[in-house]
């Protein structure tokens, strides 16, 4: 079992956050940041519950232009608020349907109309509260002016701190125990369904907090479809079975798949996996500071077209990794990101082969000076065959 990490953050961790929001604020004339979702929330506080997956409360959070930042929440949540770096809290008895802390947000941002403050509203972002709530909020302060942030927030998080890579090395390094034990606790014959609930037992056996993402394929020859849930079909002789985990510990995640043949591969399939290691191959050379996402993506595509010149048309071949199992930027030909020391990403490149079947293989990766370092275990050359 790899080392374990502490959990939380020092204080300062989350003061350096948010003294480099404050700066990015400075320069683009922002008297503030309205949040409203977890991984921000979290990202500037530490505050860390599954409360969240209950949408009947809002939470909000307000970074000013100095000093720490102020949460505006249901009082459901300020013990736990209490034990973060935060101390101005300002709660209310919630649900309340008519005044879901909308009197305490007015109260906090009027004496900022005429200023602009940002809030998220570029791609990958939602609100999290009630489009009459907001409506309500901006009816009361007429003066205020509202930009979006997203570029800002997105700058910040897209670059992870060495506190937050060891971290995502963690649970790394746990997904990746958990799928050296697949040939011992997968088999032919067994429903798919079970072999889920088996590897998210596994999983959590090796010490993740949890697994709340997994999704894969298993057919005779080749898959066809990675995001259905499981059936209670039998793994079969020939099938190819992909399983693609998210599991989480302290709130960080890893994100990758492995492909296994259950008792023999057919040649298409070994051929499918070969283009697709040396596309990961093409992308970890690619990974570099300075280099562009498309950069990445150009540099795994160009693999994939000996078997697929659509690239199994899922849109883009990776992405970044971090609070969420998805996030900032994209491998893909419209992201011209340029890549960052301490950025970390999957690669996930995939195609399309045979008569309909697909194969998608990814690894999790930190870039650092010198380019890319495998944060999870790199899969087998071969195909595997169990």
């Amino acid at each position: 079992m790899p080392d374990t990490p502490a959990r939380g953050f020092p204080e300062a961790e989350f003061a350096a956050r948010t003294a480099r929001a404050q700066a990015l604020m400075a320069d683009q004339g922002l008297a503030g940041l309205l949040l409203t979702t977890e991984p921000e929330v979290r990202y500037f506080t530490g505050f860390h519950t599954l409360f969240w997956q209950s949408p009947t409360r809002p939470w909000f959070l307000f970074l000013p232009a100095s000093g720490k930042p102020v949460a505006v929440i249901p009082e459901i949540g300020a013990a736990l608020m209490r034990r973060t770096w935060i101390t101005d809290i300002r709660t209310w008895s919630a649900p309340a349907p008519e005044d879901d802390g909308i009197s305490l947000l007015i109260d906090l941002l009027s004496p900022l109309q005429g200023d602009t403050i940002g809030m998220l509203k570029g791609h990958e972002t939602h609100m999290r509260m009630p489009l009459g709530d907001y409506e309500r909020l901006m009816a009361n302060l007429p003066g205020l002016n509202v930009a979006d942030c997203t570029g800002l927030v997105r700058a910040l998080r897209m670059v992870k701190s060495e506190a937050e890579i060891e971290k995502l090395s963690h649970i790394c390094a746990l997904g990746s125990a958990t799928f050296a034990r697949v040939p011992e606790i997968i088999h032919e014959g067994m429903p798919f369904d079970t072999a889920f609930r088996t590897f998210r037992r596994e999983a959590l056996a090796q010490g993740v907090d949890d697994a709340p993402y997994l999704v894969g394929g298993a057919a005779p020859g080749g898959y066809d479809d990675v995001i259905s849930p499981p059936t209670a079909r039998p793994l079969q002789m020939g099938d190819i079975l992909m399983l693609d985990t998210g599991a989480t510990w302290d709130g960080y995640y890893c994100d990758f798949d492995r492909n296994f043949a259950i008792g023999s591969a057919d040649d298409l399939s070994r051929r499918a996996y070969d283009v697709l290691w040396r596309a990961t191959e093409a992308g970890l050379a690619a990974a570099r500071p300075g280099a562009t996402c498309r950069d990445l993506f150009n540099a795994m595509q160009n693999v994939i077209r000996e078997m697929d010149d659509q690239g199994g048309d899922v849109g883009r071949l990776g992405h970044g990794l971090g609070m969420q199992l998805t996030e900032w930027p994209s491998h893909a030909a419209f992201d011209e990101t340029v890549i960052e020391e301490n950025m970390v990403l999957t690669l996930e490149p995939s195609l399309g082969y045979g008569d309909g079947r697909i194969m998608v293989h990814e690894e999790n990766i930190v870039v650092r000076q010198d380019g890319a370092h495998l944060l999870t275990t790199r899969a087998a050359s071969d195909l595997p065959v169990i």
